[in-house]
């Protein structure tokens, strides 16, 4: 009997919904990838492409243009793809301490239903995707997409040194802020960076409460996160840093020229946000779980802001 079979004999990871589509449509043999690419769990895609998306439509209203459909279909493909590929890279260099956690011990490679070798083919894959995405963009863009390589390739490795991986988390998952705006002007101004520094505040919020189901196994294994830093203050860290968000939002929305249906859209994440903090239970791993989720929400409520200022 493999180590798999000790786990779960349906191969499931243990944070994936129990009815995603992966584990109900995907033929068998396909379904370890599939698990490693994290499309059993889409809310780490959707977490990467909102900043993507965000770009685009406050680079619309700046423009005082429809959003462009190509550039948030081509970005929809990129964070999944990306997505995928981070994850995968973030396995294999975690798969020792992935074993010892009881939420990731039954991740594909620690229970031995890819092996490490297979897992990198699938990451050149993964990556290949993403570098076809990225070419059809402006020479600018693709220069700043490559820009966020060495970040992404230092995040696994910034929980064994530093209490804060989630800002190191940030500064990957929130790149797309800048991508957006080059991809429809060519170049990059103010409103992108105020964008990118609201959505490093974001992560940082959204990742402490995720990193709160880990608490007490990182404590054992030595692995770092701000959920053990801030501890029984998380609530106020997560609600100071949502605040940081939406104040940087808001600069990024005057300088691009936003008007009422912008800032209705940055008011209902605001006030998303603000529930989350008032709701979430730190000690109930289904309650953080279940916080972080619907930051997929908080998302498409700004999105659909942007969305709106630029039509109307």
């Amino acid at each position: 009997m493999t180590r798999a079979d000790t786990l779960d004999l349906s191969g499931r990871v243990a944070d994936a919904p129990a009815d995603n589509w992966v584990d109900r449509l995907l033929p068998a043999k396909t379904r370890p990838y599939a698990r490693l690419a994290r499309l059993d769990r889409p809310i780490g895609w959707w977490l990467l492409l909102w900043p993507c998306w965000w770009s685009v439509g406050l680079a619309a209203v700046a423009a005082g243009h429809v959003p462009n459909v190509w550039h948030l279909a081509l970005f929809l493909v990129g964070a999944v793809a990306m997505r995928g590929a981070g994850c995968t890279y973030n396995d294999i260099l975690d798969r020792n301490i992935d074993a010892h956690v009881e939420r990731t011990r039954s991740r594909p490679i620690p229970s031995g239903q890819v092996s490490t070798d297979a897992a990198f083919l699938f990451l050149l894959a993964e990556a290949f995707v993403g570098l076809a995405v990225v070419l059809q963009f402006n020479a600018f863009t693709v220069m700043v997409a490559f820009g966020s390589l060495a970040i992404v390739a230092l995040y696994p490795l910034a929980k064994r040194v530093t209490d804060w991986p989630q800002i190191v988390l940030g500064f990957a998952f929130s790149w797309g802020a800048f991508l957006g705006w080059s991809a429809t002007f060519g170049s990059l101004a103010v409103a992108p960076f105020f964008l990118y520094a609201g959505s490093i505040a974001w992560t940082v919020g959204y990742d402490t409460i995720y990193a709160h189901q880990d608490r007490r196994d990182d404590a054992i294994i030595g692995v770092r996160s701000t959920a053990r830093l801030f501890g029984e203050n998380t609530k106020l860290a997560v609600g100071l840093c949502y605040a940081a968000t939406v104040t940087a939002f808001a600069v990024a929305l005057a300088l691009a020229g936003a008007g009422v249906w912008g800032f209705l859209g940055l008011a209902l994440f605001a006030a998303h946000l603000a529930r989350q903090v008032t709701k979430v239970t730190t000690e109930d791993p289904a309650s953080c779980l279940a916080a972080f989720r619907s930051n997929r929400t908080a998302g498409f409520l700004l999105f659909a802001g942007l969305v709106a200022e630029a039509l109307f």
